[in-house]
């Protein structure tokens, strides 16, 4: 955290800011949500115990207790906070309507405000793959773009070692806690000479709901997600269609059909990702982008737009007939119930602290099974 951000956020609204994320049923959105409709995290913290009354729950923020000791391993760790308004949050990624609100990390904060792409693959990639991997990261980094990955085995291992300093680790995990175990140094590593960001608190070991968490960040940073080898169910394709879900370019380097590794790539470019087959070929694609991408991969998804003004004079809306427990996208909740989009994100805030909702990927919500 930049001085000029540490005297622009009080110590007191930091804590709160903290406390409120990590407060149950308070997710990326709800969170933005309730600072525009309060104005401040502890105002906000103030009506929880209300709204959740009126979803028909009794509510109860996380200790301050909890909190206190966080910060303390935080700080233990070497590692500091960012806020989503602060001038060292990357642009790209606050452009997201899911963004995390809280990031720790741990290197150099600036890398994560110039040209970024991500590099995704299979864990259990081919030698072929990961020196490819390898030398498109060096070569990219050498034109002066950053290489963000996520510390996995295989593909993403190659991509920050190729990168070497200009690289941006995403873990699934706290900040203080390495996975997978191997990748240890090479974490310390990125901590020291690149930056290595963590959404989870301290502490935190990574489960399975955390990694599409991660790839989400992963996609956000980069104007574009190149998959480099992968299956046709894994985790670098969820990054792929969260970065075209962002409006982000999508590329992806072909590979033989008679290996699986390579049919998730395959599989991009027959859906509209871009064929890559050199370093020049990516540069080429990020060096231009103006928030059109030529991927055709997975049209972006639209963000609800209204003022914080409308959100706090907003009365929930009557949408409880409309959800089930299939996501459903927010606009279509929007076109059905003919109310505004402040009266219905205020209807679906409150469900959500009930624990009555579920956000999805993409824009969806869904009651809680």
């Amino acid at each position: 955290m930049s001085s000029e951000a540490e005297e622009a956020l009080s110590r007191e609204e930091a804590f709160a800011r903290i406390r409120l994320l990590r407060s149950p049923n308070i997710g990326p959105v709800s969170y933005r949500q309730l600072l525009a409709r309060f104005g401040t995290a502890q105002l906000a913290l103030d009506a929880l115990p209300h709204i959740g009354k009126r979803g028909g729950r009794q509510y109860r923020a996380i200790a301050p207790e909890i909190i206190a000791e966080e910060i303390s391993q935080v700080r233990r760790a070497g590692a500091k906070y960012l806020f989503h308004d602060q001038p060292d949050y990357p642009a790209l990624l606050n452009e997201l309507e899911s963004a995390p609100p809280v990031l720790t990390w741990r290197g150099d904060i600036s890398l994560a405000s110039r040209p970024c792409v991500a590099m995704v693959g299979a864990r259990n990639a081919s030698a072929a793959a990961v020196k490819l991997a390898r030398e498109f990261a060096g070569a990219l980094a050498e034109e002066g773009i950053v290489v963000v990955s996520g510390l996995a085995r295989g593909i993403d291992g190659a991509a920050h070692e190729g990168a070497f300093p200009a690289t941006i680790g995403v873990i699934a995990s706290g900040i203080d806690v390495a996975y997978p175990p191997q990748h240890a140094e090479l974490q310390e590593r990125i901590a020291g000479e690149g930056l290595l960001l963590a959404e989870q608190p301290p502490g935190t070991e990574p489960r399975g709901s955390h990694f599409p968490s991660r790839n989400r960040i992963i996609a956000g940073l980069a104007l574009g997600t190149l998959v480099v080898e992968a299956a046709p169910k894994s985790g670098s394709l969820i990054t792929a269609r969260l970065a075209g879900e962002a409006g982000r370019e999508v590329m992806a380097v072909p590979g033989s059909p008679l290996d699986a590794r390579s049919q998730g790539c395959n599989q991009l470019i027959r859906e509209g990702a871009v064929l890559v087959q050199a370093p020049e070929d990516v540069v080429e694609l990020l060096s231009g982008f103006d928030g059109r991408p030529r991927s055709t991969f997975r049209e972006a998804v639209g963000v609800m737009d209204y003022a914080p003004v409308e959100l706090v004079e907003a009365e929930p809306a009557e949408i409880g007939g409309l959800l089930t427990t299939a996501p459903v996208a927010v606009d279509e909740l929007i076109r059905q119930s003919g109310e505004s989009a402040a009266a219905v994100q205020m209807a679906l805030l409150e469900l959500e602290i009930s624990g009555e909702l579920v956000r999805h990927a993409g824009g969806r919500v869904s009651l809680a099974g």
